[in-house]
């Protein structure tokens, strides 16, 4: 396969966390093409792609990526449009690297917007997709029925559930709850061709076996997830400070840890290499700000996988029969 553009500029980590994930996936049979300054340190025998300028996490979005044209992360989405690279990655700036994408590597046709979708875990189960997390504020009803048919594909591609259940997340189960938006886009979800509504769903769905894809505004998803992960993290963090408070309990922990490893393991937000871009005609991995090497990792190895299953070409044949 072609090589997974890699912004090895972008994060808070950058560029040591992005080099180091980018050798691990290369020593994982990855092919891997960084992007980033001339001279870079740490490269070794990965193909570096010269990008002079970098996209700051405070910078405005849509005015860096016309201002900064060769910045590592346009020059990403370049080598996907040039078919330099098969799919892109950065942990940099979110904004910019959606603006990169759309503008570089555009739209699939029939795309209203593209859509942000985070996995959510759910404690023994698959993860719930969640979209948009973050990349439209606000949407359109017509939005949230392509929402939820590309939110489908990739919980089908990704992880592997034949027939996604999608919810509307909204603020109670019954049909007639919530504002207009989620009010129509209950009765237009209902008639879309292609998913397989199950009706509105509450925040308090997300993490259990209820549901395998929700579908809400950007605004309110990026909440949700943002809530999300700041309570697990209270939450792990307020269990390993009891664990340590006296001897007695120290010695509990370690005899219960070999059980809680798993668990911590699925609520890390590193095992799943961070979200995708639904929509663009290409793959996009947006990784956390504060990625560390197995990240990186996970997220190169995402966006191979969505590559080899062609996610992409999948999401242009679901539109395509609805608008058939």
């Amino acid at each position: 396969m072609l090589p997974v553009a890699v912004d090895a500029m972008g994060g808070d980590n950058a560029p040591a966390a992005i080099l180091a994930g980018a050798h691990d996936a290369v020593a994982a049979g990855i092919p891997v093409l960084l992007v980033g300054p001339e001279g870079l340190d740490g490269v070794g025998d990965i193909p570096l792609l010269h990008a002079s300028e970098v996209i700051e996490m405070d910078e405005d979005p849509a005015g860096s990526v016309r201002r900064k044209k060769d910045s590592t992360l346009v020059r990403c989405a370049e080598a996907v449009r040039d078919g330099k690279a098969s799919a892109m990655i950065s942990a940099g700036n979110t904004g910019a690297t959606m603006a990169s994408a759309l503008l570089r590597m555009g739209r699939i046709k029939g795309v209203a917007r593209p859509a942000i979708a985070t996995a959510v875990p759910v404690p023994g189960s698959t993860p719930t997709v969640l979209l948009d997390s973050g990349a439209n504020a606000e949407v359109s009803v017509e939005w949230l029925a392509q929402f939820a048919i590309m939110g489908s594909v990739y919980s089908r591609q990704r992880f592997g559930i034949e027939n996604p259940r999608v919810g509307l997340l909204s603020i109670g189960e019954e049909p007639g709850k919530g504002d207009t938006l989620r009010k129509e886009g209950f009765e237009l979800l209902s008639r879309t061709k292609g998913i397989n509504f199950i009706g509105n769903i509450e925040g308090r769905d997300l993490m259990t076996t209820e549901v395998d894809v929700a579908v809400t505004d950007g605004f309110t998803g990026n909440v949700v997830l943002k809530t999300l992960e700041g309570s697990l993290k209270t939450v792990i963090k307020s269990l390993f400070a009891a664990f340590a408070s006296t001897p007695e309990m120290q010695a509990h922990a370690d005899a219960l840890m070999p059980a809680l490893l798993p668990m911590y393991e699925q609520f890390d937000p590193d095992t799943y290499g961070g979200a995708i871009l639904l929509g663009i005609d290409g793959v996009c991995i947006i990784s956390h700000g504060s990625s560390s090497p197995r990240a990186m990792l996970n997220g190169i190895k995402v966006a191979k996988e969505m590559v080899d299953c062609d996610m992409v070409g999948s999401i242009r044949t679901a539109l395509a029969s609805l608008a058939d």
